[in-house]
């Protein structure tokens, strides 16, 4: 039986974490105005919610790498504070 070995991912803060974390955290330090400022899509800015906005990235490839984006610049800017 064959297994192809897995990559450690050490390196990437994304690994492990779902949308709905990533998403959470984002809010938490932007807000939704501050996130819809940066990545300008209407479930962001016109009534925003988490559902929405987990449905609308889920099927929405270009919008999910923004987001995932943002958020290692988020990382980055968190360590720089502290």
């Amino acid at each position: 039986m064959n297994t192809i070995p897995t990559k450690k991912q050490n390196n990437n803060p994304l690994h492990g974490l779902t949308l709905q974390t990533i998403l959470t955290e984002l809010v938490d330090y932007f807000g939704w105005e501050g996130l819809a400022e940066r990545i300008p899509v209407r479930c962001f800015a016109s009534d925003p919610s988490m559902a929405s906005s987990l449905k609308f990235l889920r099927k929405t490839p270009w919008a999910r790498e923004k987001v995932e984006g943002l958020y290692g610049f988020m990382l980055r800017e968190k360590r720089r504070e502290s």
